[in-house]
């Protein structure tokens, strides 16, 4: 349906000073961060699914704003916040933190970002391994008329994972072809997802057999797989560390199933700390035009795993 907007009356947007809503960057806008759903609007923005550790983490002398971690990976994450125009003292901070907590996600969130330090954090992602991330991001507040102030995160600098593979390719580094092929088929499944609008939210593609989905746990999460060796990809529900958690889904096994419809791989892994519930079918991802198929098919399966252990971890609790 379409507005006719001919004599209507439209407001103006309006961008509103961040130091009218957060006077101070440590005691306003890091708490304000820190809240679960406003690093939810950080990840949607970058892709980059993440848990709080701790505001105001020390290393050394010095404190760095927000250490979080990757959701489903554990990757550490730090985030430095300046409520002005970048400068030379912050970006040496960001470094130090980086290499303070060994994390490989730094996100930089500025008013304004100068030309030289956009530069310099290209340059950084241009620079470094597979595994560090920079993100430069500019942080907004809109206003409609007399509406509420709305935050806007505005990403300026990124990585660029498939240079980056490039890169390490041509200077012969340990990139194998299957690793650029799995880069590649994840980047793809996003291409497709972000066209059909998946309910779940893509993340970054990494050259790796696995792709994993937030199910809102951290005891879990739901994992896409593409295994080229053996031919089949693959959607399962992946437990951390509870071998309870297995246990008590284990005892439901006949209901999630009829849910899933399907019969499922209980996988207990004796011995080890995670457990694995798997839904398995042929796929060889090396023939590309079989490629939206199984897109098809781990985007259908994922939303019925959601569905199916999503209201099974609430029934539990």
């Amino acid at each position: 349906m379409h507005l006719n907007i001919t004599n209507m009356k439209l407001s103006r947007l309006k961008k509103i000073d961040l130091r009218k809503a957060w006077a101070h960057e440590a005691l306003d806008f890091t708490n304000w961060l820190a809240q679960p759903e406003n690093l939810e609007l950080l990840s949607e923005e970058i892709g980059v699914e993440m848990q709080l550790i701790q505001t105001e983490a020390s290393v050394g002398n010095f404190n760095v704003d927000v250490l979080a971690e990757e959701e489903n990976t554990g990757r550490k994450i730090i985030i430095e916040n300046q409520l002005e125009t970048t400068d030379h003292d912050h970006l040496g901070k960001i470094i130090t933190y980086a290499s303070g907590y060994d994390a490989e996600i730094i996100i930089w969130i500025v008013k304004d970002v100068r030309e030289e330090h956009k530069q310099a954090i290209d340059w950084l992602n241009e620079h470094t391994d597979a595994k560090i991330n920079f993100f430069a991001i500019k942080m907004e507040l809109w206003q409609i008329g007399d509406s509420s102030v709305a935050p806007k995160f505005q990403t300026i600098s990124e990585p660029n994972e498939w240079a980056k593979v490039i890169k390490m390719t041509n200077q012969g580094q340990s990139l194998s072809d299957t690793k650029q092929l799995q880069l590649k088929f994840w980047n793809s499944f996003n291409d497709y997802a972000d066209k059909i609008k998946t309910a779940f939210r893509t993340r970054k593609a990494l050259p790796q057999h696995w792709y994993n989905i937030s199910v809102g746990s951290s005891e879990a999460h739901i994992a896409m797989t593409a295994n080229s060796r053996s031919e089949e990809i693959a959607c399962e529900f992946y437990i951390k560390e509870s071998k309870e958690l297995f246990e008590a889904l284990f005892e439901q096994k006949d209901e999630i199933e009829k849910g899933v419809g399907a019969k499922l791989e209980w996988m207990y892994l004796e011995g080890r700390r995670a457990s694995r519930i798997k839904l398995t079918r042929n796929g060889d991802i090396s023939d590309e035009n079989k490629w939206e198929e199984y897109f098809e098919w781990l985007v259908e399966k994922v939303g019925v795993f959601h569905k199916v252990f999503g209201s099974m971890l609430k029934k539990l609790n």
